[in-house]
């Protein structure tokens, strides 16, 4: 496939919905569609171009539930409401901006990701003019860092509900009395994640591993050690000769953003899924549903605890580096092999995560209509 496949093959899929694992036909469970306003980053600045983020996957599977939703990009407004185009100097702005909008509009639900603009006393008025209202944030970033706990403590305790890509003894410590805490998978949406790797013989690919890093030298704690990208890249490179790699961000190689990520999805045959830490249970970055959401066969630390919800026939999960680099040796040389595999993580995950399926989900919660202590995400029947 050429370095043009992704829109080509995004443009062909489109027609052919019915052919994901499963279609989302969700009745309302409310007697009528939801106000929600989301308020988070829609990347209005060409600099962060991931028009394929998790802020457009909620509220794309929030409005195929039927609710009408309206985005609010607290960073863009922010910027756009002083003359310097500074997010810092806009703060004001955009609160103010905010609480117009919750008036004029009349939301049912406020749902905020990763809005660091938004200030808690902001959140304090809204409620005030709006007391019915359900305020609930989102994050997937990785609680191990503790500028991200400390961001989502700080609206702790204005918010009726937070979900956090998190699961386990992390994500109990946020609880508090009255406040809810629930794990959110990392959503895949067939409108966005519309490729199929698995399609495609390895030699018509341009790729055979995919791994991105935002540092090639930040440790990393992975299998049981701390290591580097820049290492572990070196290491699969010597031990595989002939492996094509794609490693952007890592041994001087420049990251990809927008257009160039999505490329490079639509040319790689595998990708090794690797976070900060790999040791957080249920944790991995949203990667994990671009990746196996575009079909590529994906390596995953074991101790991330990803086997609850996926087999070794659908995930390559591994303990060691040694495994690692086995496993991907195996199917560099086996392409019938990486092919089921990848077709079936595939097909798993949107059975799983699809984002309308996840949005019903956190609005059930967030409704009482589910307790996501004993919440067990089970595959979606296809349909």
């Amino acid at each position: 496939m050429s370095s043009r496949g992704f829109g080509a093959a995004c443009k062909r899929r489109l027609p052919a919905v019915l052919d994901y694992p499963l279609l989302m036909v969700i009745v309302l469970k409310s007697s009528r569609p939801l106000r929600i306003v989301h308020v988070a980053n829609f990347s209005l600045k060409p600099k962060g171009a991931g028009f394929f983020s998790v802020s457009f996957k909620m509220s794309n599977g929030l409005t195929r539930l039927g609710h009408n939703v309206i985005n609010f990009s607290d960073r863009d407004v922010a910027r756009a409401s002083n003359i310097f185009g500074s997010r810092k100097f806009g703060v004001g702005a955009s609160n103010k901006k905010l609480v117009e909008l919750v008036s004029r509009f009349r939301p049912d639900l406020l749902l905020l990701g990763h809005a660091d603009v938004i200030q808690p006393d902001t959140l304090d008025e809204i409620r005030a003019s709006r007391p019915g209202i359900k305020i609930v944030q989102w994050s997937v970033d990785a609680l191990f860092e503790p500028d991200n706990v400390a961001r989502l403590k700080s609206k702790i305790a204005r918010v009726d509900c937070t979900f956090v890509s998190t699961a386990g003894a992390r994500l109990d410590e946020l609880g508090a009395p009255g406040h809810k805490v629930a794990y959110l998978p990392n959503p895949v949406d067939p409108s966005i994640e519309c490729l199929r790797a698995f399609e495609h013989p390895r030699v018509a690919l341009q790729t055979d591993l995919f791994f991105a890093s935002g540092s090639g030298t930040v440790p990393r704690f992975h299998v049981g050690i701390e290591t580097t990208a820049n290492k572990l890249a070196t290491r699969i490179r010597e031990a595989i000769p002939g492996l094509r790699t794609d490693f952007p961000g890592i041994l001087g190689a420049p990251h990809k953003f927008g257009a160039a990520f999505e490329d490079a999805l639509a040319t790689s045959a595998m990708a090794l899924n690797l976070s900060r830490r790999n040791d957080d249970h249920l944790y991995s970055s949203d990667r994990i549903a671009q990746v196996m959401g575009c079909g590529l066969l994906t390596f995953v630390d074991r101790a991330t605890g990803l086997e609850e919800f996926f087999s070794d026939e659908e995930i390559v999960f591994y303990s060691d580096e040694a495994a690692l680099i086995s496993a991907i040796d195996q199917h560099f040389r086996d392409d019938d092999l990486r092919r089921r595999r990848a077709e079936a993580g595939w097909r798993k995950y949107f059975q799983l995560f699809d984002t309308t399926r996840v949005c019903d989900y956190v609005i059930d919660v967030v409704f009482d209509r589910v307790d996501p202590a004993t919440f067990k995400w089970q595959p979606a029947p296809v349909r």
